[in-house]
């Protein structure tokens, strides 16, 4: 069974729903020595989640999740800045350059776990398509 498109659309925005409360309340104590961490494995998952819905094996589609990830990591940053200026009152920390930090290493590492997957299938899609020509001409003769 395939996933319709506003499936995947209302997965996705139910997802950042989601993780957009998660980013905005201030972690228990019992966290705080893994913060970092913690940004790194969410965007790994995520970027992990979008391609598996949507790039598939697709350089474009997968940059553009990158992309959006990214630009969404650093706007949550600002966000939990700018929510202590808004509501006066202290919701969680300041706008931290070592978060945005950690969200880009996510992403990278999980853009090297797809790409090495992404060439993998190309070169096995590769030999198969070698080896079916190959029968097909052997059949042939």
């Amino acid at each position: 069974m395939r996933i319709k498109l506003w499936q995947k659309i209302t997965l996705t925005i139910a997802f950042f729903a989601i993780a957009l409360v998660g980013f905005m309340v201030r972690l228990p104590s019992v966290f705080s020595h893994s913060d970092k961490e913690m940004h790194t494995l969410f965007y790994f998952l995520a970027a992990a989640f979008l391609n598996i819905l949507f790039a598939r094996r697709n350089l474009l589609i997968h940059a553009i999740i990158f992309g959006l990830l990214y630009i969404f990591g650093v706007g949550i940053e600002y966000v939990q800045q700018y929510s202590n200026t808004y509501l006066h009152k202290k919701i969680h920390g300041n706008f931290d350059p070592e978060d945005v930090h950690a969200n880009l290493q996510g992403l990278i590492y999980f853009s090297a776990v797809w790409l090495c997957y992404a060439a993998a299938m190309f070169i096995w899609n590769s030999i198969k398509r070698k080896d079916v020509a190959g029968n097909t001409t052997s059949i042939k003769q």
